[in-house]
């Protein structure tokens, strides 16, 4: 103990106390110095919202703490339940601000993506009516012509092929050798 009566172990809490109180002082003076209209001017709702339950918030601890020093219980007190009222405040607010930051949906484009999937999909149906499932391994022949299954050109198969056998031709061929 020292000469004033105040045990060691308190005078260096009271110490810390006071250096945390002249902190706040200093943080707040710039609150108070500046009038409220300027700042509410240069600042967005959400951050008029976070400054005034800021300022509500620490004006409540501050009470509380001053409870704390008079020997008065504050869990007893309606400072509890006006913390726990500004809290949930600033939690709604925590929450808006995390839907601000939330990616946004681009329509157009997830519009674009769909209409292009549904396309793909027709495509793909419309190209399964075509071609049953028993047929999908063979080449679909286009115009009546032999698919070329080969690496042969059209000039080295009908070369290859011998006399006797018939060459086939499309329609188009067809019509073509009867105008002629």
């Amino acid at each position: 103990m020292d000469s004033s009566g105040i045990p060691k172990e308190l005078k260096e809490k009271l110490t810390a106390f006071d250096l945390s109180l002249t902190e706040v002082e200093k943080t707040l003076k710039y609150l108070v110095d500046v009038p409220q209209n300027e700042l509410n001017e240069k600042m967005t709702p959400l951050d008029k919202a976070k400054l005034d339950l800021t300022g509500a918030y620490t004006i409540n601890s501050l009470f509380w703490m001053y409870l704390n020093v008079c020997g008065i219980n504050p869990k007893e007190h309606a400072v509890k339940q006006e913390l726990d009222r500004i809290r949930s405040y600033m939690n709604r607010v925590k929450d808006i601000q995390d839907k601000a930051k939330a990616p946004k949906l681009d329509k157009g484009a997830a519009k674009r993506f769909v209409k292009s999937s549904l396309w793909q999909a027709a495509k793909d149906k419309i190209q399964e009516h075509v071609t049953p499932k028993e047929n999908k391994d063979k080449p679909i022949v286009i115009d009546d012509e032999e698919p070329e299954t080969s690496g042969l050109s059209r000039k080295r198969k009908r070369d290859s092929q011998t006399d006797d056998t018939p060459v086939k031709h499309s329609k188009k061929k067809k019509k073509k050798k009867e105008k002629k």
